[in-house]
């Protein structure tokens, strides 16, 4: 069986990643903080798909806490990068603390797995890694660090895609927009209902990425919608696309 490993997995789109994963037949190693989480979650899965699912409790806002991770990947088929948080306030009213504990997750957590999965990936001629990234990396104007780390995670990704050609390992950066998850109560942002043709379900985005995965596609926007705004922002003068993502994205009082 492959192997998959997902971070962020105990909840939202990890979660939906590891139900899927399980459902094709992938072995998971799922990664997170909250090991009662974690270990409901792949006790569900072992019973309902007969996959193994480990468990391996991790911070990655620490350095023996990415560690730990790297450490597992030299025998993974597919990593899945996917924890990762925002914040809310604006930037100059946030801790520093805080802003550092969100780079190491969404920036330098992505960088050192990525790093330790694809030696092996390479090496075996197979595997694939899927680096969950934002439609707020595309657009000017969502946030501020928020964004930053996100357009980091997109460059990587496609920068990566290019060297990667031809060692039958292949990479996505999966960009979603909205998702009905629980990733705006925990960074403090009121969603409102979380409801309309904006918000997507999980199983919504882990589908697109999959079937993106599997075509080739390095950079995944889930849903029609998402994939015009992002084609018509590209086309508009950076300030009109940046003023638009403030007005109707709600820029201010996020980082």
């Amino acid at each position: 069986m492959p192997t998959a490993l997902v971070t962020g997995a105990s909840v939202g789109i990890g979660a939906g990643f590891a139900r899927r994963l399980a459902a094709d037949g992938s072995d998971l190693v799922l990664v997170a903080r909250d090991e009662a989480r974690l270990q409901a979650l792949a006790d569900e899965l072992a019973a309902e798909h007969g996959v193994r699912a480990e468990v391996l409790v991790a911070d990655l806002t620490t350095a023996p806490g990415r560690e730990a991770v790297a450490g597992r990947l030299a025998a993974v088929d597919l990593l899945v990068n996917n924890a990762g948080f925002g914040v809310n306030g604006e930037f100059w009213t946030v801790p520093i603390e805080e802003l550092r504990r969100q780079l190491d997750v969404n920036v330098t957590a992505v960088l050192e797995l990525t790093h330790a999965a694809l030696g092996p990936m390479v090496a075996r001629g197979s595997g694939a890694v899927i680096n969950v990234a934002s439609v707020a990396g595309l657009l000017p104007g969502r946030g501020s660090t928020y964004s930053a780390s996100k357009s980091y995670v997109i460059a990587l990704s496609e920068g990566l895609a290019g060297g990667l050609a031809g060692t039958g390992v292949t990479i996505q950066a999966l960009c979603p927009g909205f998702v009905r998850t629980e990733f705006h109560a925990r960074a403090g942002i009121d969603a409102g209902a979380r409801s309309g043709p904006a918000w997507l379900s999980v199983e919504q985005v882990v589908d697109a990425s999959l079937a993106d995965l599997a075509r080739g596609t390095v950079v995944c926007v889930p849903s029609r919608q998402y994939q015009a705004v992002v084609a018509v922002a590209g086309l508009l003068p950076r300030s009109v696309a940046r003023s638009l993502a403030q007005r109707f994205g709600g820029g201010r009082g996020r980082t």
